[in-house]
């Protein structure tokens, strides 16, 4: 993409700012996160609409349909298909070795001349979601404009109109979604709309890439009469293809079988009237509706972030196949990874899906790596712990102890290496260098001293000291191999991933790729809490935000060799999540906001929230820039687990693994409670039980009303709640049915001492 696109991109930003912003080039080579920074000195911090023009967002991929897929499946359903991003066709084939093909590809074309849908760029529109959130696409593209209106006049070169979408244009329109009736979900069934949004007299053609076919009783049907296709009244067939006319109020409706439907079973489904696009469209609806609602909903004052939230957790729930977490669907990484698969399944967790981590849970403990025994061993531990606490469910736990009991051994007997670590494994699953994995033993480390107390609710004292004297053992060989191994040249002093190795400071960060890999697992240690109460607490997180670690709050990877991800610079943004959770546990609200909307406008598609492990920086053209294998569960998992963070925060403050402190609307934005603004949290859950609460504005007034419900299964040490009111107000006092509150410097007072459901009132004024 050329330098004077990316101008005229950041042009309409550069205006808005106080100061000029850093170019493109600028941004991309800095060490600091220039556009981050900026971000932060908005009026109210950082925003989705400073981000969201800066650059195309992502839609290419490394696949024949170039467009990105958007995968259309019923809850947990064996078969998953796609609905190509450009509105081109369903199921098409990704060509690369990347890419797995889900069924018979369905291609779609508009008008007399069957040109392919969506083909032309500056004639498509953005997909979007029904009510913003639902996994029903619709996809619009224009088309048909008369070739008169193209031609220059007479005798000169200029065009009677710039080239372009055109008024006269007919604008196509295909909606799509997957069946959740179980009968069509075996099939993996895609019911599909066609209509003009406006112009007249549309002809859409749709193809399907198998030979010989043929039509019969409303299915085209494969050589062997096994069902593809069903087409309602208003198709006809020519040369194997199927052709409709269509108009304003004028649809033409197929369903489309990525598994064809058995030749002696085809005579039953068209008489049992279920293929109808409306019932089926409303079915699709309320299914989806029914798993939201047995979780947390939240409402803020940016429908963008409300439907970002439901579509991520439909995402994830769509991707679940069997009892796998998978790291994504429909390409190479249709598999699991203890990791990536727990940093997808916990924030689904976090947000009350406790039946979703159900399902998953045996998945996520018996996935292997021979190559990270330990990094896993970790991360299934946790999953162990956070579950317990968040459940309090006892009889689970206990139920599942011949499945994690085994790492937990694993790590107390594992530690035969010399330094009193455990053994050298893999720098990381993607850079095959054997090491003493500082990630490895801190993720271990942190698991097994937040498995005492859970321990000790089990009744297994024994174990719990014999645990307690092992973590308090370990973390003494861990910070000494730290401190032999920092370098110190540095600011902030740089901390290897490999301890005892050739690892060297990487500056920046994203200039190798072994320092691309750096940025993407350092996070780990933040999570493990390890550095917590030393000097060395800040040193990671300062490094990125110095040595080129981040851009737009995104973690960063690549290589001026490295051009695998199309372009020398990329984000990893799901990787970010641990630094962003870190920055909000450190009540560094501003920067983690930086990341929230970075990835919100950036990290995702436009509209239809959809995001993958890397990303290219560099536009491809104005339409938006190259993204790896989408979607991707934990990309999803990192925004809904920063989101949660942002409402409600439950933290184990004294270290010893027993959550103690419940922080509310600590992270939110301040614009949320400009005046006459409401944010709306419901049914919580918590380490200390489910939590409610609704924020109301009223700064015109004087005065910002909270309404909460406190948790009432467990009490916890300190509860905290805090209005983050706008730029140029403040909170002056507040109280709780008269009894005066004290407020710090935040806006924030402590809740502690009382119970049940509260009414605060903030008094508040300008500046």
């Amino acid at each position: 993409m050329t330098s004077r696109v990316l101008a005229v991109l950041a042009a309409a930003v550069v205006s808005s700012t106080a100061e000029p912003l850093a170019s493109f080039d600028q941004a991309v080579t800095s060490s600091r996160d220039e556009w981050g920074v900026a971000a932060m000195h908005q009026t109210n911090g950082a925003s989705y609409e400073f981000f969201k023009d800066l650059l195309p967002p992502p839609r290419y991929v490394n696949a024949d349909f170039r467009f990105y897929p958007i995968v259309l499946s019923a809850p947990h359903a064996k078969i998953k298909a796609r609905l190509i991003s450009n509105g081109s066709g369903v199921n098409l084939r990704g060509g690369s070795r990347g890419w797995n093909d889900p069924g018979t590809p369905v291609t779609f074309r508009v008008g007399p001349d069957e040109l392919r849908f969506g083909d032309i760029l500056n004639r498509l529109h953005q997909p979007t979601l029904a009510d913003g959130y639902l996994p029903i696409a619709e996809v619009r593209y224009e088309h048909g404009v008369e070739a008169s209106k193209y031609l220059p006049k007479p005798g000169t070169t200029s065009p009677t109109k710039k080239l372009g979408i055109d008024h006269m244009s007919n604008v196509y329109a295909v909606e799509a979604f997957a069946s959740t009736d179980p009968d069509f979900a075996s099939n993996g069934v895609v019911f599909a709309k066609f209509s003009l949004a406006s112009g007249s007299n549309g002809i859409i053609t749709v193809h399907a890439e198998t030979r010989p076919n043929k039509f019969t009783n409303g299915f085209i049907v494969d050589a062997d009469g096994n069902g593809l296709i069903w087409l309602e009244k208003s198709w006809d067939m020519a040369r194997g293809t199927a052709h409709a006319r269509i108009d304003t109020n004028k649809f033409a409706t197929i369903a489309i079988a990525a598994k064809p439907f058995a030749a002696d079973a085809l005579k039953a489904f068209i008489a049992s009237g279920k293929f109808n696009y409306d019932s089926q469209r409303q079915q699709c609806a309320d299914t989806w509706n029914k798993l939201l609602a047995l979780g947390m909903n939240v409402e803020v004052p940016e429908p963008i972030v409300n439907n970002a939230w439901r579509n991520l957790i439909i995402q994830d729930i769509s991707i679940i196949l069997d009892d796998k977490m998978n790291y994504s669907a429909g390409n190479q990484y249709q598999k699991m990874y203890a990791a990536e698969s727990t940093d997808a399944a916990l924030p689904m967790l976090a947000w009350g899906q406790e039946d979703e981590m159900r399902q998953v849970f045996d998945g996520i403990m018996n996935v292997r790596d021979e190559r990270l025994p330990h990094h896993f061993a970790g991360h299934k531990l946790s999953d162990v712990v956070r579950y317990y606490w968040q459940t309090r469910d006892l009889d689970f736990i206990k139920s599942k102890r011949p499945l994690w009991q085994k790492y937990l051994d694993s790590i107390l007997n594992g530690r035969t290496g010399e330094h009193g670590l455990l053994p050298k494994e893999n720098y990381c699953t993607d850079i095959e260098e054997p090491c003493y994995s500082f990630t490895a033993n801190a993720t271990c480390w942190a698991a097994v001293r937040d498995m005492v107390p859970v321990l000790e609710e089990l009744g297994d004292k024994e174990q719990a000291a014999k645990v307690s004297a092992f973590a308090t053992d370990f973390k003494q060989k861990i910070l000494a191999a730290v401190d032999e191994n920092l370098h110190r040249e540095t600011t902030p002093p740089f901390i290897p991933m490999g301890l005892y190795s050739t690892e060297q400071i990487h500056d920046p960060i994203y200039n190798t790729r072994i320092g691309g890999y750096w940025d993407l697992i350092s996070g780990y240690i933040l999570d493990s809490r390890i550095l917590v109460g030393t000097e060395k607490e800040t040193w990671l997180p300062d490094y990125y935000q110095e040595h080129g670690g981040l851009f737009m709050g995104l973690t960063r990877s690549g290589t001026p060799d490295h051009t695998f991800w199309t372009g020398q610079h990329r984000t990893n943004p799901l990787y970010g999540m641990r630094y962003i959770v870190d920055c909000l546990r450190r009540d560094d609200v501003e920067r983690a906001l930086v990341s929230f909307y970075g990835m919100l406008a950036h990290g995702m598609t436009r509209n239809t929230f959809i995001g993958a492990e890397g990303c290219s920086i560099q536009p491809l053209d104005e339409g938006g820039r190259f993204f790896y294998c989408p979607p991707n569960t934990s990309a999803n998992g990192q925004w809904l687990s920063v989101l949660r963070n942002i409402l409600v925060q439950d933290w184990d403050v004294d270290e010893d693994g027993r959550p103690d402190t419940l922080r509310l609307a600590f992270g939110t934005p301040k614009r949320w409670l400009e005046d006459g603004k409401t944010i709306k949290v419901e049914r919580a859950p918590t380490a200390f039980g489910p939590v409610s609460y609704k924020i109301e504005s009223h700064l015109n007034k004087g005065h910002v009303l909270a309404q909460v419900e406190l948790p009432a299964r467990n009490k916890a040490n300190q509860i905290l709640f805090r209005a983050r009111v706008p730029e140029g107000w403040h909170v002056m006092h507040a109280d709780v049915a008269g009894h005066e509150l004290p407020v710090d410097n935040n806006g924030s007072v402590n809740l502690t001492s009382l119970q049940g459901k509260l009414v605060i009132n903030f008094d508040v004024s300008r500046n």
